[in-house]
């Protein structure tokens, strides 16, 4: 800048735009990250109802390593209801609920905007799916007619007393509503887990402030644990306390995998106590945030995959499965996306990024800006107020709708008569230049054979 300020100044506006440059001209169709351009382009094309078809073949390479895909019948079957659900809800719960298999991650309002969350929410309840609200509470704009999951965090947002701590009247006012369906404990999520939360201050206005019961116009740090419960054994607790303030509706709680040990201790004191969730949320290590330390996000967690098979095979071996749904997030955006995790033990999932994308996200990665361009993930009016709900809610509804649909048509070309059918020896991945093994040999070889990803055996999975 000091010897060549001119040719300085222009470094630094090439550099701020580099992003863009590099996603409209220079990445091939399938270089992108976190998510390519061909996973953005079907969700825009299944949002818009627009032709999803490709031309000339497949463009990724077969023969890398790395390479999935299923295995197809050449019998293969008809299915005709395409509205795939799982009942959340073991024999504590008194009110199980119908969760469709693709639903809305946790994106809290704050994080983003107030026509992102009402657009989400309305999609919602066109398609009759489910809306996580994410840690921040419940605002306004996520009453909108969708079934919501109220997930609570490591603040309290929305339940929590003048220092932080969990207020139970507050959480049994909220939790009874009619239109909160389940109840998620968050204790981690993916993109960094053991961090907590961050809402910036700029995005902190007052009504999101007076929604969390926090200061206005601060950073609001989530912590990076629960002050409620320090054990295994005292989380199970918490979970039957919560329980029992929603009139027992489906209770479970959210977690990266990090230590292994950790979570057989979970096992151990679900055993312990006979208290068990209605469901596990598995957030895999490359799950997104609006904002994250860089080493959390690319260093810290399990990825989603052998994250799912441990929780699988472990709630298998402890007997628990039978009373326990799994939902999974991280990078879910296509049918075949849902399918793997189908196969892998998981119940149903959530999509977050690919819901993102149906309001119209451009992965511009300013997230953590409050610049978003597309008026998202902001709380400037003169940008989310190009946000228009009328037709993104629509989008939201559709890309749902297409999603699942596309899921349907590969059970069908799979033989797969229902969700229950879908095993883990059906799905290959190219392990390296010359061995292919099904996700049975990479995820469940020591286990023996896993029956429809739903029945227990006896095999030691510990070593």
């Amino acid at each position: 800048m000091r010897n060549y300020p001119l040719v300085g100044y222009f470094r630094y506006f090439l550099e701020s735009i580099r992003p863009e440059l590099r996603q409209y001209f220079w990445e091939s169709d399938t270089d992108g990250r976190p998510f390519n351009r061909r996973q953005r382009s079907i969700v825009y094309q299944r949002a818009k109802n627009q032709r999803e078809t490709v031309a000339f073949g497949m463009q990724s390479d077969p023969q890398a390593v790395g390479n999935e895909w299923a295995a197809h019948s050449i019998f293969p079957v008809h299915i005709e209801d395409h509205n795939l659900r799982t009942t959340v809800g073991n024999s504590a719960c008194k009110q199980p609920y119908s969760l469709s298999v693709f639903n809305i991650s946790a994106m809290s309002y704050g994080a983003l905007s107030r026509t992102a969350i009402t657009a989400l929410n309305k999609g919602a309840a066109l398609q009759n799916f489910a809306h996580n609200t994410g840690e921040g509470g419940i605002s306004q704009y996520h009453i909108n007619g969708g079934d919501l999951i109220w997930q609570v965090g490591t603040g309290y947002f929305g339940c929590r007393d003048e220092h932080g701590y969990f207020e139970p009247n507050l959480f049994r006012e909220k939790s009874t509503r009619p239109y909160v369906k389940m109840i998620e404990l968050k204790l981690s999520q993916g993109a960094k887990p053991g961090h907590g939360g961050i809402l910036p201050a700029a995005k902190n206005t007052p009504e999101v402030a007076a929604i969390r019961h926090v200061v206005p116009g601060t950073d609001v740090m989530s912590p990076p644990a629960h002050s409620s419960f320090k054990t295994p054994v005292e989380m199970m607790h918490f979970i039957q306390q919560l329980r029992e303030l929603s009139d027992y509706k489906p209770v479970g709680f959210k977690l990266c995998i990090g230590d292994k040990q950790e979570f057989i201790e979970i096992c151990q004191a679900m055993q312990e106590t006979q208290i068990m969730p209605d469901f596990i949320s598995i957030d895999g290590s490359e799950g997104g945030t609006g904002a994250a330390p860089l080493e959390f996000t690319d260093n810290l967690g399990m990825p989603l995959y052998d994250a799912l098979a441990f929780v699988t095979t472990t709630l298998i071996n402890f007997g628990l499965k039978k009373h326990i749904k799994i939902i999974v997030s991280s990078r879910i955006v296509t049918g075949f996306d849902i399918l793997k995790v189908i196969a892998l033990g998981a119940d149903a999932c959530y999509s977050a990024r690919g819901m993102m994308f149906a309001l119209g996200c451009i992965q511009a990665l300013k997230c953590n800006e409050d610049v978003c361009p597309v008026g998202v993930a902001t709380q400037q009016p003169h940008l989310y107020k190009g946000l228009n709900v009328d037709d993104k809610y629509v989008r939201v509804a559709q890309f749902h709708r297409n999603t699942l649909r596309a899921t349907v048509e590969i059970m069908e070309a799979c033989g797969f008569n229902s969700l229950e059918e879908v095993n883990a020896d059906k799905f290959f991945r190219k392990v390296d230049s010359q061995n292919t093994l099904s996700f049975q040999d990479i995820y469940f070889k020591n286990t023996g054979k896993l029956v429809n990803n739903r029945s227990d055996f006896a095999s030691e999975v510990f070593d």
